[in-house]
């Protein structure tokens, strides 16, 4: 276990997901390698602007994306409530994002909005649809982006972690295996927040939680092995994943480690996104700057992969394990620093 507090972990772990967050505003989604250098040179080191006519176009370096923005949204929505209130954080979807919202991609705040924000925003305000009827089958990691504040809320009951988590990826996402892979990711961080490490022991520990019924995951690992009746996610794999790649990432396996873009995939599913985070977290898990900045320089879908790894990342070092400079660098950072620091005071 880490001897860096809990409190600090937690502040890191949401800090660490703004960092990456506003690292890839500016290059974000380049699918052409050799154009992501051109623009921005060989080795992007820090925040940047967009280019004007690509996503996020006319912001400035620093600044958070849509899913920073509706990250906000959520831990403000528990810090008001005390708890994660679905009700609350529905209403502020509805209030403060959809209006500013048309339905298309490169219309809302934060310069860019998700397909299944889009969804969600088509079904609640074109045909009235009532929230828990507006989720579609987009595999992105839209939800693992703003649940990871339940991860940290949550982080010392894994009962509550894994129903709030995945009742808050089901309001915008209703596929059963990526809920399963997100809730995965959240009991992840939860355990890296305890102080648990990112190792080939991780899935071990979470299969016990399995065992205990504290993880909604079936454990049928075992031929002619009953149901554990821990909950309704049938297949334990999304649990085990996170060892078998701390192995290959303890082993240097991918080098230079920004290729786990071009290994697992650039795009943005899930399944994509969670294994080259798991990766890059635990071959740097305590160098926070080369962790989110592999995770930038791979391209694709780079914000949500610097976004999830810096949570990783953050949670296994803390707060003073983040380099001053990615924080000073965020616009508003100390109301972003003064946001997580209130989430991980509600721990306990």
């Amino acid at each position: 276990m880490s001897s860096i507090s809990h409190q600090d972990r937690a502040i890191g772990a949401i800090m660490g997901a703004y960092i990456g967050d506003a690292l890839g505003l500016g290059p974000h989604w380049f699918y052409d390698l050799d154009e992501q250098h051109r623009l921005y040179g060989d080795w992007i080191t820090d925040y940047t602007d967009p280019q004007p006519d690509r996503y996020h176009g006319g912001m400035k370096a620093g600044q958070q994306s849509q899913s920073g923005l509706v990250l906000n949204m959520l831990i403000d929505s528990m810090l008001t409530t005390g708890e994660y209130n679905e009700t609350d954080f529905c209403k502020r979807l509805d209030n403060d994002l959809f209006p500013l919202l048309d339905g298309t991609a490169n219309v809302g705040p934060g310069g860019f909005t998700s397909q299944s924000i889009r969804e969600a925003w088509v079904l609640r305000t074109q045909h009235n649809r009532p929230w828990g009827d507006v989720a579609g089958f987009t595999d992105n990691t839209e939800a693992a982006e703003r649940i990871l504040a339940l991860s940290v809320r949550y982080a010392n009951n894994p009962k509550q972690l894994a129903s709030t988590i995945s009742s808050n990826t089901l309001l915008t996402q209703c596929d059963e295996t990526i809920n399963a892979m997100t809730v995965a990711y959240g009991a992840v961080l939860g355990m890296l927040v305890q102080g648990h490490a990112l190792d080939e022991e991780i899935s071990g520990k979470l299969m016990k939680l399995v065992g205990d019924h504290e993880l909604p995951f079936h454990a049928m690992t075992i031929p002619g092995s009953k149901p554990s009746g821990a909950g309704t996610f049938a297949s334990p794999d999304a649990l085990l994943t996170p060892s078998s790649i701390a192995r290959a990432a303890h082993e240097d396996i991918i080098n230079p480690a920004w290729k786990v873009s071009l290994v697992y995939g650039m795009p943005c599913a899930v399944y994509h996104q969670f294994p080259a985070c798991y990766y890059l977290a635990a071959r740097y898990s305590d160098d926070f700057e080369s962790a989110v900045l592999h995770a930038i320089n791979g391209g694709g879908q780079n914000m949500a992969r610097a976004m999830l790894t810096g949570a990783l990342v953050g949670a296994q070092i803390g707060i003073n394990g983040i380099p001053k400079r990615f924080i000073d660098g965020l616009e508003n950072s100390n109301e972003l620093l003064d946001r997580a620091t209130r989430l991980a005071n509600q721990v306990n």
